[in-house]
């Protein structure tokens, strides 16, 4: 009988995610368009809830216990765009690591799932 590996063992566990998380975190910090929503921000604490986050997104053995991603994001603005922008990031990173198809297409389709408590919704123009 065969078992299949999670995608948490399947990209090489907690060690190659957090190797993942920091060259994301150089990406995305060198895009001047996303660099503002992290002005002020404690970056090794931020990079250590974003492997938490990503390991139990990857099926790892803990889950993912930090704030609700609506409320962590609340006040920050975040457009479509730049949410899309961070995404493709996220994914080039994954991809530059050898990480298969599935779990891209796993990680794309969380991404797709959660947008809605990230992006700010539009602001309403008075009439």
């Amino acid at each position: 009988m065969t078992t299949s590996l999670s995608y948490y063992d399947q990209v090489g566990g907690a060690p190659a995610v957090r190797d993942v998380v920091d060259l994301f975190y150089v990406r995305v910090l060198d895009d001047a368009d996303l660099k503002p929503y992290f002005a002020g921000i404690d970056l090794p604490r931020l990079k250590r809830h974003m492997v938490v986050l990503l390991c139990s997104v990857l099926g790892g053995p803990d889950p993912y216990e930090g704030r609700d991603l609506a409320e962590a994001h609340r006040g920050l603005d975040i457009t479509a765009e730049h949410y899309a922008k961070v995404g493709e990031i996220l994914v080039s990173v994954l991809r530059g690591a050898g990480v298969s198809d599935e779990v891209l297409r796993h990680v794309v389709l969380t991404l797709n799932e959660v947008e809605s408590s990230i992006v700010a919704e539009p602001a309403e123009t008075a009439d």
